[in-house]
């Protein structure tokens, strides 16, 4: 073997171990949630009824036709007392969802409750300006927000307000629930990808000391930690961990509520489900850029700024993660070209390492909402692969953020979807706001098929070889299925064909 091949397969071995990392963050997090899952949090005192502070409650939105009354009427009928309770609709919308808003909002102003539409015309700022501007105009000593895919329980406010009896507590955080979980497998493999973020790691880091953020939604702020933090910023595309991390260098303090949930709409179709995540992905790398020098100078214990610095950075993976699928078939091949069958141990540990992390961290998520092995087992590979397969979108994201090319905030499509069957798998078919195809499949399902040659290339080296085999085909699935995914649902033909 020559210079050349030694110094592929080295690096390759380095990107492995830069890989297992990620994995070993994931144990750690699984242990701190393990270490405190017994800390259920308590507010300190409780305020009379007589002097439950003024709340307002903002629903960003825009162009939400679908889901808008139905988040409008979940919020007006919160149980807290209405002379202490306002709603404002920040609606920056272009197309008929103004009309249903306002209708919705003079209805329950028809019955009395405090509710106002805030329209812009200029969507400068997009979400964080909406946020902003409703915030100088608001009457409530604390702030609410729920986005419009939201349906807030009746009692969320009255399960979270008494947190701030405690001066120093600044934001309560709840847990998102999955209005569409069983809507299709695209749905059931994002709700354990969101559960394992919501169950293991909010808690593990609120209850651990660490730093975690508001999600944009279903959390509520007092009103001065968001004016001492410096406001709702939009130089980045993840206002809420902008403004999280900024407050929490302040000194305020976060809780997070594991056993409060506010349930949610999750995207049905693959292309806004990568939209999002190409948000939140290159979000978390604006914010890194923006604050971690400020972070890893402040004066904070070393747990808290190493783990807020795998937080904000850890997307990151995503460019190993590309490195890693363009050079695994080569690798693999270079090794059962010389014969080196044992080789392909050496790496094992390694890929045990970060990809069993993946299997441990999920299904410890679903164990601790209750469900059985089986429930929590059968979809891991499926998790595993989609993560996988979202690597060329996401690695765009991430480079997108490190050299700084600005884009504007794409909102993720909802459609009014709950549960599952077949009626719901189909009634977003023939909906507005169905994202146009980009070149990104082309590229996906390239990965896809050059893990396919690889695939068959393996199997004609007999049972030796076959120890590469399964995480070939993690990434070979990944890829295919995102990619032939992402073509089909934005095709005319296939929405036809699945009416």
């Amino acid at each position: 073997m020559g210079y050349g091949e030694l110094i592929f397969l080295g690096v390759y071995f380095v990107i492995l171990v830069m890989l297992s990392v990620f994995g070993l963050h994931r144990y750690a997090m699984a242990w701190l949630f393990h270490r405190h899952r017994d800390e259920v949090p308590a507010p300190v005192d409780r305020f009379e009824e007589s002097s439950l502070p003024a709340v307002t409650v903002q629903l960003p939105c825009y162009n939400e036709r679908y889901v808008i009354e139905r988040l409008i009427d979940a919020v007006c009928a919160m149980d807290y007392p209405r002379d202490r309770l306002e709603v404002q609709v920040l609606d920056d919308s272009t197309d008929a969802t103004r009309e249903i808003a306002q209708a919705a909002v003079a209805r329950w102003q028809g019955l009395g409750v405090s509710i106002v539409y805030l329209h812009r015309e200029d969507r400068s700022g997009y979400k964080a300006g909406a946020l902003e501007a409703g915030l100088k105009v608001a009457r409530g000593e604390f702030v609410a927000v729920f986005d419009a895919d939201f349906l807030p329980e009746a009692d969320f406010l009255r399960k979270t307000i008494h947190f701030f009896t405690s001066p120093q507590i600044g934001m309560v955080q709840a847990r998102w629930e999955h209005l569409n979980r069983e809507h299709s497998l695209l749905t059931e493999l994002q709700s354990i990808l969101l559960d394992g973020h919501f169950v293991i790691e909010h808690t593990a880091r609120h209850r651990s000391g660490r730093f975690f953020n508001f999600n944009g939604t279903a959390g509520i702020w007092r009103r001065v930690t968001i004016e001492e933090a410096g406001g709702w910023q939009h130089d980045t595309l993840t206002e809420d961990l902008d403004l999280s991390y900024r407050a929490q260098l302040a000194g305020w303090r976060f809780v997070y509520l594991k056993d409060v949930v506010s349930p949610a709409e999750i995207p049905v179709e693959m292309n806004a489900f990568k939209s999002q995540q190409h948000r939140w992905a290159k979000g978390s790398i604006q914010v890194a850029r923006k604050l971690l020098w400020r972070l890893l100078r402040a004066d904070l214990p070393l747990a808290v700024k190493l783990e807020a610095t795998t937080h904000l950075t850890n997307n990151i993976a995503y460019l190993l993660m590309i490195l890693l699928a363009l050079m695994m078939p080569v690798a693999t091949m270079l090794r059962l070209g010389h014969g080196w069958y044992e080789a392909l141990l050496v790496d094992l540990p390694v890929f045990v390492l970060a990809t069993f992390s993946v299997c441990f961290f999920y299904v410890m998520s679903q164990r601790a909402l209750g469900r059985t092995w089986w429930e929590a087992l059968r979809y891991v590979p499926g998790v595993m692969s989609l993560g996988i397969g979202l690597s060329v979108n996401n690695c765009k994201a991430v480079v997108e953020a490190l050299v700084g090319h600005q884009t504007g905030f794409t909102r993720t499509p909802k459609y009014g979807i709950a549960g599952g069957g077949a009626e719901a798998r189909g009634s977003w078919l023939d909906k507005a706001y169905i994202r146009r195809l980009d070149l990104l499949p082309v590229l996906e399902l390239g990965l896809g098929l050059w893990f396919t040659v690889a695939v068959v290339a393996v199997l004609s080296h007999g049972a030796q070889a076959l120890a590469s085999l399964p995480f070939l085909l993690l990434f070979q699935g990944g890829f295919l299925y995102v990619g032939l995914l992402s073509l089909l649902q934005t095709s005319r033909l296939f929405r036809r064909a699945s009416r």
